[in-house]
């Protein structure tokens, strides 16, 4: 793949990142590290979930005063349930948060880790030429800091890929904004009319 499109791609995916939120992404892949590397804990969790809320309701269903012992009983098991739910919610807990750092850190990696790489191993190559005299004296800024004269350099397009991608976003924002607030008014006027009509 071209030195052009590689940097386009790696720019679109850490703003589409950027877009989607790091911590939705870390939500819904930690939901998944779970379902196939803790589907037994998450059972258990949810087992005894269910056992505690039957036992709670059994509890409160029985008098203290007339069936002390029954009573007894169902709060030292509902307290042991409780109990055994904090321990694997304090296990989950800690869970997540290595899974977070790691998952982090395996984004920073893949995105502005692989971009500054990029830029330092391409950092003499050209990405492409530009017509001689073009930007006559300020042509010098765009092959800037290493790349030939009369070039791009991969940061300088870096950089360009970064503010189109931007402001493509920002047009699609403002569409489905103007779209949205174009039909809410639509909606008032119909129910205005029906309330005259009435």
């Amino acid at each position: 793949m071209s030195l052009i499109l590689t940097i386009f791609g790696l720019v679109f995916v850490t703003q589409l990142i950027s877009w989607i939120g790091q911590a939705v992404l870390l939500e819904l892949v930690y939901a998944l590290y779970l379902k196939v590397f803790h589907s037994s804990t998450d059972a258990r969790i949810r087992s005894l979930k269910k056992e505690v809320l039957t036992t709670k309701a059994e509890l409160l269903k029985t008098s203290a005063q007339d069936q002390f012992a029954k009573w007894a009983k169902l709060r030292r098991s509902v307290d042991k349930g409780l109990a055994d739910l904090e321990k694997l919610n304090s296990e989950v807990a800690s869970t997540k948060a290595a899974f977070s750092m790691k998952f982090n850190s395996a984004i920073w990696l893949l995105t502005t880790g692989v971009q500054f790489f990029v830029g330092w191993w391409y950092r003499r190559a050209a990405v492409f030429y530009l017509p001689p005299g073009w930007f006559g004296p300020l042509g010098w800024w765009l092959s800037f800091p290493f790349a030939p004269a009369g070039s791009v350099s991969v940061g300088v397009w870096q950089m360009a890929c970064k503010r189109v991608i931007k402001i493509g976003e920002r047009v699609v924002k403002d569409l489905a904004a103007s779209s949205h607030s174009t039909t809410e008014p639509e909606a008032k006027v119909d129910a205005s009319s029906e309330k005259k009509d009435s």
